[in-house]
């Protein structure tokens, strides 16, 4: 079976996927995972506001992806794709970081529209779930823009009825609205406009009312799964298919924008590098779930660890 290499750069992580892939007669593939790996670099750090990467955030990707091109080396990857979204799409100086990953990874990373992010995000995180569970709705929330796309899956290949993404996420909210510590509830007011002002355009575009499921991935919703649970760790065993109640995802955000950044780092379920902007994911997936319950009558969310990662690795195929 072949193996092949996905990454991911996002504006607040970048993440691999080394897996095999395996067409089965019927159509379907299945990913079996060899390494699964994510790091924290802030790629977008400042992008909102200078409109450029900065030096120190080119520096702490390349050092990740120098590190990332040696585990697909040593894990026998026959081919890689990476993609690259929302930091990248928007600098000036977006031509030093594609000098730096074509020297480093020896392939050309790829900027991809915000609606391809939405395709290969809802193909990633459906592959799991049960067709007649559909139409379902999959929200991705990342550090500088959400996707929110609905379609349908039958086992074998999934049908986009429409996708949208938009220039909200956890690192932008955070930067534009969120200084205190903790944020004042005039912040969080601030920030919770701006999240449904933005969010706005993409549920005009989205038929969101047709959905059945919401699905939720990446990682401010698997953090908020693994707070809102009380895990002392990070267990994404426990956050795979875990669900959360409107009532759940409230309380977990009062929680986390209620304490300090300290308070927030003392949790262990919360990578380091999330502890800054983690407030700020939880808000928009507070505006989501309000969004879902009054116009499609859609109560519950259901995490999923599988996302972008997933779906770019079986593009390969």
């Amino acid at each position: 079976m072949p193996r092949f290499a996905a990454i991911d750069c996002g504006t607040n992580s970048i993440r691999l996927l080394v897996a095999d892939v395996t067409v089965h007669d019927d159509g379907t593939a299945h990913l079996r995972d060899v390494h699964r790996e994510m790091r924290i670099v802030r790629l977008g750090e400042g992008v909102d506001a200078t409109g450029r990467l900065g030096v120190a955030a080119l520096a702490r990707t390349r050092d990740a992806l120098a590190d990332y091109t040696m585990i697909c080396r040593r894990k026998g990857a026959e081919r890689v794709r990476m993609v690259a979204t929302s930091a990248t799409r928007d600098a000036r100086n977006r031509d030093e970081f594609f000098d730096m990953t074509r020297a480093v990874l020896g392939v050309e990373a790829e900027v991809i529209s915000g609606d391809e992010e939405a395709r290969l995000s809802f193909t990633g995180a459906v592959g799991d779930l049960e067709p007649e569970d559909g139409p379902f709705v999959v929200t991705d929330i990342g550090g500088g823009s959400t996707e929110v796309v609905v379609g349908t899956w039958d086992g074998v290949r999934a049908e986009i009825i429409g996708a949208r993404s938009v220039d909200v996420g956890c690192v932008r909210i955070t930067e534009r609205c969120l200084r205190s510590d903790p944020p004042t509830d005039e912040e969080i007011g601030a920030a919770r406009a701006l999240a449904g002002d933005v969010l706005a355009e993409a549920f005009a575009a989205v038929p969101v009312e047709k959905a059945r499921t919401w699905v939720g991935v990446a990682g401010t919703i698997t953090t908020l799964s693994a707070v809102a649970q009380g895990l002392p760790a990070y267990d994404a065993e426990r956050t795979h298919l875990s669900r959360l109640s409107g009532a759940e995802i409230d309380r977990t955000a009062q929680r986390l924008l209620g304490a300090t950044h300290d308070e927030r780092a003392a949790i262990g379920s919360i990578h380091p590098g999330r502890v800054d902007v983690i407030g700020a994911g939880v808000l928009i997936t507070q505006v989501l779930a309000e969004t879902f319950a009054h116009t499609a009558g859609i109560t519950e969310l259901l995490v999923s660890e599988h996302d972008i990662l997933d779906g770019i690795a079986l593009s390969l195929g």
